[in-house]
């Protein structure tokens, strides 16, 4: 059995969402002997999931089974791509919630889900495939990662061993089950007998609320975006004296809001631990301590247990020097198989053999913490100058106080904002702190920065000329 679930007490409780539902450790053993006994054939099938126990149920019970390969899609996914990975991949199964009509013949129903035999179509897939992923940002693209069942149990180690999670812990689970770092959550969590409270209400919504209090939650994990919500509610406020854990993951968290965060844990008791991961390395790849919360406010920290960070030249070569910028690198058990492009992509083994080269600029400063400066790809150079689009993001919200959005080529930088009146601010600003001419940047207002659900901000959505 994946994460040693034969060794947690099939009686107690797995999860219970904000419907009252619940999940205990031996339904996810009998589902997946269910599914075993019903599917002749290791097969791939499409999992479509919302935040609710039959997602949960039906994601491990399939990865337990070893027998369906799932790729985990939001039940709303956007019906071109959702066509386009149809066409492209060819499951044999679809599962689905219950109220979802599909054509083909219903092979189980249970916790409110429902598995479809959709065609006789058998791809071949490699035998330690365990389940795939979009890739970050690949609205309307095919491209899946790879993972494999040692992934899973790596990552369920890797990060039970830093959060310190224990049988007693009930996590508050908000972000999405397709997403790698929710799906980390169950995978950590469960690996340690305890209570996932799963819902997919609004953090604005009273009902959320009410469950977050009734359920008596010991933690919370957020993207940057769940703890801007939480800022403009009056969370520090709050009496929630179960709550123990505060983690972030997800991208960069601006730094006003990341001391805000710390500060409060600090002064409450509880601990807040700011995470790094891409869904190539199942998620979580390196986290800040608590104890270093506030001293080094913008760091990702140090690898995470059993895995090891590293930088390199453009050359290759390890640097060794602190606050040297190079490309961070990974080593781990977590690392995933590649990417999938196409069906036959299933059949293929493990081309990154535990390491990865992560595409993020970055330098350790001599406690050997690591910061991220910026992407590889996320650069222009402008008038001759290379100016890192991530970095100029971060000059114009920590000097002008306003999120935005840089985009462009090198001929010109695109700003994008949500407000008018900041534009002269930010163009000033971005003159004064990269030294480039004014024409070189173009400002320009949109009603909001479009992002993903788990808060990331989608390039791909605004124009580069």
């Amino acid at each position: 059995m994946i994460l040693q679930l034969q060794n947690i007490d099939p009686q107690r409780i797995a999860a219970i969402d904000s419907n009252g539902v619940q999940l205990a450790y031996a339904d996810i053993a009998l589902l997946s002997q269910h599914i075993s006994t019903n599917i002749p054939n290791r097969a791939l099938c499409f999992l479509l999931v919302e935040n609710n126990i039959g997602g949960i149920a039906w994601t491990m019970s399939m990865l337990e089974s070893q027998q369906l390969v799932p790729l985990i899609l939001n039940v709303k996914t956007e019906d071109t791509l959702y066509q386009q990975l149809l066409d492209t991949y060819q499951p044999s199964y679809i599962c689905t919630p219950s109220y979802i009509t599909l054509k083909g013949e219903v092979i189980d129903s249970q916790f409110g889900y429902q598995l479809c035999k959709v065609s006789d179509n058998h791809c071949v897939l490699h035998p330690e495939l365990s389940h795939l992923l979009p890739t970050s940002g690949s609205t309307g693209s095919p491209k899946l990662v790879r993972h494999k069942y040692e992934n899973i149990e790596a990552a369920g180690l890797n990060i039970s061993t830093f959060f310190e999670l224990k049988e007693t812990d009930r996590p508050l689970m908000v972000l999405p089950l397709y997403y790698t770092m929710g799906l980390s959550m169950v995978f950590s969590h469960l690996r340690v007998g305890a209570t996932i409270l799963i819902t997919g209400l609004s953090m604005t919504d009273i009902n959320f609320w009410k469950f977050f209090k009734e359920q008596q939650a010991t933690s919370f994990t957020g993207v940057p975006y769940s703890f801007q919500i939480l800022n403009l509610m009056r969370f520090f406020r709050m009496d929630l004296p179960h709550l123990e854990l505060l983690t972030q993951g997800g991208g960069k968290m601006p730094t006003d809001l990341n001391i805000k965060f710390a500060e409060y844990c600090r002064d409450k008791g509880k601990r807040w631990i700011a995470t790094y991961g891409q869904s190539e390395c199942t998620a979580r790849m390196a986290y800040l301590p608590a104890k270093w919360a506030l001293d080094k406010v913008g760091s990702i920290g140090i690898a995470v247990p059993n895995g090891e960070l590293s930088l390199i030249d453009t050359n290759g070569n390890l640097i060794l020097t602190p606050h040297t910028e190079g490309e961070m690198c990974y080593r781990g058990k977590n690392v995933t198989m590649g990417y999938a492009r196409e069906q036959k992509d299933l059949a293929n083994g493990d081309e990154r053999n535990g390491y990865i080269r992560t595409g993020d600029l970055a330098y350790f400063d001599e406690d050997g913490c690591y910061y991220i400066v910026g992407r590889m790809g996320r650069f222009l150079k402008l008038f001759g100058m290379r100016v890192g689009l991530d970095e100029c993001e971060q000059i114009v919200q920590t000097e002008c106080g306003i999120e935005c959005a840089c985009v462009g080529t090198d001929e010109k930088m695109i700003v994008y904002i949500t407000n008018t009146d900041k534009q002269g601010e930010v163009k000033d600003t971005l003159v004064q702190k990269t030294h480039i001419v004014a024409t070189s940047f173009e400002i320009r207002t949109i009603l909001e920065i479009p992002k993903n659900e788990a808060g990331k901000k989608l390039y791909s959505k605004l124009s580069f000329t």
